[in-house]
């Protein structure tokens, strides 16, 4: 056949099919027709790992070849890769730069060659062989003629089906981004965003190991919320923080990272023996980085510029879903928390007396001003019989239906025991033990109880671990009332005093929590029992609800009405004249 006929046969099969595995078989099978050879081989060049391929090849055994590969100027393939200048050599034995490791691993004797670069202006693209001429001859200078001018031909078929096919994959890219974003957009809850992210994020870019990584910016940890591909056990002993490894240097710069081998780069943390290749990018909302995704592969050099771009392009898309996932989960959370709190409040309110109570010469008044997050304060009036009224503040150790719950146990056991008509220091310890059994160790209350004997004009109290009251006496003299015990359900077989205390007219009487004197200024600044002491020396003659108004303005006007303030309670007893 003529060589015009052979190149028109020639272009007519290559230009069958421009997909990329047909088209290499198409390009050996002509090869190894049209020069007859025994075998022959298409190797591409991998400018991004600097080597050589064997892509695919046919003849003998050449399977064995796909994964075989070269330094660019290693064996004649890699000096005429290198050169760019065809060869033939009739007896490779002979051949310096023959490497016969191909031979080896194949177990293909290999005697003659005939070596063409695949040239497209002026660039190399890769390397096409025949090896051993059928019948034991010679590669000729019309056989070189003739694979030199297919060589051209077939250089021109592989750009167009490398163009093709990334044409096709760019497509396929914006297709799936689309796709991806679409089916991220009908997702609200964290954890199902997260677990569709690693599927979808398989479909843009392969990888044998992912993890997607939030930051906590709190603690500046760095937390695995998702992995796929890792041991569970070593994940459980990783605990980052921003800036260490290779996640939390991208998490620290917000910037992404290429890591052709990780045995090379410090950074790694060797989580899994067998990754070779890491790229990790940022997850950015807005100016802050709230994550990283990071993909690990098994093969060197696994990822490069356009993966970096794909995953990026990934990460921008994620990032608005796992927002919006954030704000829904913020937004349950401060819905379940108003909940709580208006059931704490309702629960708070139904402890409270309806009013202040009438007491022959005594002005009693209550007050209890919640904070927005609902504590555990409690006061109550207590009618026991006549001329006798129970006074009752007390704080609960934390904030919401907890403390609320355990308020509303103190004061039905509170009360139980008063109707009971123990004296108050077998009712506090009574109290204690049924808290002490009922209760988590870390939750107590703090407690004053009194019984004012509005005849005898006699206050018989015991406090358990509370604020002690402040007894401003006619003369100005203050005393504190702190006999009792310690605060309630803390220990279980705490026993407790009470103490009777005399009152005369003109002395002033203040029970308080701690959200009182615990009240600080913008500066930082507490309140204080002696701002208290000041205040009460102040406003002694007013009645006992403007005194309480007087107390909570003085302390609203120290905190500046800014600073979150805690449960303000407090109660106030005058002895009239």
């Amino acid at each position: 056949m003529k060589k015009s006929e052979l190149l028109i046969r020639a272009a007519k099969i290559l230009n069958s099919s421009l997909e990329l595995d047909t088209l290499l078989r198409n390009m050996l099978d002509i090869t190894t027709e049209y020069v007859e050879a025994e075998a022959s081989s298409i190797i591409l060049l991998d400018s991004k790992n600097k080597r050589l391929d064997f892509y695919i090849s046919l003849g003998e055994r050449a399977s064995k070849l796909e994964k075989t590969y070269l330094e660019l100027k290693k064996g004649v393939a890699g000096w005429v890769a290198d050169s760019g200048e065809a060869v033939t050599v009739d007896d490779v034995s002979t051949d310096d730069r023959f490497y016969p490791v191909v031979d080896e691993a194949s177990h293909f004797k290999t005697h003659s060659l005939l070596c063409v670069p695949l040239k497209r202006t002026g660039t190399v693209l890769g390397v096409v062989e025949a090896l051993n001429k059928k019948g034991g001859g010679k590669f000729t200078p019309e056989d070189l003629e003739v694979m030199t001018a297919l060589a051209d031909q077939m250089a021109i078929a592989l750009e167009n089906a490398h163009l093709i096919a990334k044409a096709k994959r760019e497509t396929l890219e914006k297709v799936t981004l689309f796709e991806v974003g679409k089916k991220l957009s009908m997702y609200l809850e964290m954890d199902e965003i997260l677990e569709q992210i690693v599927d979808l994020l398989y479909r843009v870019v392969r990888y044998d190991a992912v993890g997607i990584y939030l930051i906590n910016s709190e603690t500046q940890e760095i937390e695995n919320v998702v992995t796929r591909g890792m041991d569970p056990e070593m994940e459980s002993k990783l605990h980052l923080k921003v800036g260490q490894g290779v996640v939390g240097w991208v998490a620290k710069t917000a910037r992404s990272v290429l890591i052709a081998d990780v045995a090379s780069d410090e950074r790694y943390i060797r989580l899994r023996p067998q990754t070779a290749s890491e790229i990790a990018v940022p997850i950015k909302s807005g100016e802050e980085t709230v994550g990283v995704f990071n993909l690990e592969s098994d093969q060197k050099n696994a990822y490069d510029e356009n993966s970096r771009e794909l995953v990026e392009a990934f990460a921008s898309q994620a990032a608005v879903t796992i927002e919006r996932a954030r704000l829904h989960e913020e937004a349950l959370e401060k819905r379940r928390l108003e909940e709580e709190l208006s059931i704490a409040r309702q629960i708070q309110t139904t402890f409270l007396p309806k009013g202040d109570p009438q007491a022959k010469g005594f002005d009693i008044a209550g007050m209890n001003i919640p904070s927005s997050e609902v504590g555990g304060d409690f006061f109550d009036f207590i009618k026991i019989v006549e001329n006798q009224l129970g006074v009752a503040i007390a704080d609960v150790s934390g904030k919401g239906i907890p403390a609320a719950l355990i308020m509303a146990a103190f004061r039905a056991s509170l009360k139980a025991e008063i109707l009971n008509n123990y004296a108050i220091r077998t009712i506090f310890q009574k109290v204690n033990r049924l808290l002490f059994e009922s209760v988590e160790r870390e939750m107590y209350v703090t407690a004053v109880y009194g019984v004012l004997d509005t005849k005898n004009r006699v206050l018989t109290f015991s406090n358990a671990g509370h604020n002690p009251p402040i007894l401003r006496r006619s003369n100005g003299s203050i005393e504190y009332l702190s006999e009792g015990g310690v605060a309630l359900g803390v220990l279980e077989s705490s026993t407790y005093e009470e103490r009777p205390l005399s009152l005369f007219s003109g002395d002033v009487l203040i029970l308080y929590t701690d959200g009182v004197t615990e009240a600080f200024s913008p500066e930082g600044e507490e309140f204080g029992v002696d701002r208290l002491v000041e205040v009460i020396d102040q406003s002694y003659e007013l009645s006992a609800r403007d005194l309480l108004n007087e107390m909570y303005e003085k302390v609203r006007d120290f905190t500046s009405d800014s600073a979150k303030l805690d449960d303000l309670t407090m109660v106030a007893l005058k002895v009239l004249p």
